[in-house]
């Protein structure tokens, strides 16, 4: 028993002297490609550039409505959803749909930071949302003319939301979003 205790001793006395040095938590590096955008211009009520690292696809659900659509990142795993709505002249109710909307992460947000877009030359004004902390959509958007146009936007990953290991993919993307509400147009269907 002895033993066992002196060899004990002399093997804690034998490390004692190394330093340990905690890592840094890593997170992969992920690849950026150059900004570059094409024309999105169906036969829809608007258009609206988007990166040439994206795809944009028809958004396909029970609740889908026509001139809804999806932006996908497939190199990110996210999605812009984009949906499109006539408020027949009173934008009001579509706009506190989209606030509600927004809010809804208050509970999980460090904090949702309003950005206000008018564009009067386009006849486009609108709301970018920048939603700070663990919510599962950091960046959403609205645009009206206030009688014919109603777009809102959401971005989502395809992961659990954690703000530290996606933050540097959100703030590259959310440049890809503010170009994409810049050169929205609007169309006049008649």
């Amino acid at each position: 028993m002895m033993r066992n205790g002196l060899l004990i001793l002399l093997v804690t006395f034998a490390y004692c002297d190394r330093s340990y040095t905690p890592k840094p938590a890593g997170y992969l590096k992920v690849h950026y490609p150059e900004k570059e955008y094409v024309l999105f211009d169906d036969a829809g009520p608007y258009s609206f550039e988007y990166p040439v690292y994206a795809e944009v696809r028809p958004h396909i659900s029970r609740t889908s409505e026509p001139w809804w659509y999806d932006v996908r990142f497939p190199e990110y795993d996210g999605t812009l959803h984009l949906s499109f709505r006539d408020p027949e002249g009173d934008p009001s109710a579509l706009i506190e749909d989209t606030r509600t909307l927004v809010y809804k992460h208050a509970s999980r947000s460090d904090g949702i930071n309003e950005i206000p877009f008018v564009d009067t030359a386009r006849d486009k004004y609108g709301i970018l949302y920048e939603l700070r902390g663990d919510v599962a959509s950091a960046v959403q958007f609205f645009l009206t003319d206030s009688t014919r146009h109603f777009l809102r936007g959401a971005l989502y990953f395809n992961t659990a939301p954690n703000r530290d290991s996606l933050n540097p993919v959100i703030n590259f993307v959310q440049e890809d979003i503010v170009h994409l509400v810049e050169s929205v147009q609007w169309k006049n269907n008649d």
